[in-house]
């Protein structure tokens, strides 16, 4: 199969990440791509009613008036954004859910 890219700004992204990735290939960046869909796509569905039933439970508190204000939450942001703490490599974060991927698959099996 031949994939012809011809949206550069779509080409820029795929060499981004096959630089950020350490990716050998655009069919590595790719297949990385596919498999972190599937992965959230499986999730999703695991998870979709707990999820709905945390939806319903927050608008049901927002409508009881116990949201934070708008204020508060930029403050919460801003405090997350100040945090001294180290970022994260990017490649120990896909070792993690290089991780979680094969549990994944391997439960599916």
């Amino acid at each position: 199969m031949t994939i012809e890219i011809r949206d550069a700004s779509l080409e820029a992204r795929i060499r981004k990440q096959l630089q950020a990735t350490g990716s050998s290939s655009v069919e590595e960046v790719l297949l990385r791509l596919l498999d972190t869909q599937e992965e959230q796509d499986r999730w999703l569905l695991e998870n979709r009613d707990e999820i709905n039933t945390k939806i319903r439970r927050g608008i049901t508190q927002l409508d009881r008036g116990e949201g934070i204000s708008d204020d508060q939450f930029r403050a919460k942001v801003q405090e997350a954004l100040r945090d001294p703490r180290p970022a994260i490599p990017h490649k120990k974060v896909e070792a993690h859910f290089a991780k979680r991927r094969a549990a994944a698959l391997r439960k599916a099996r």
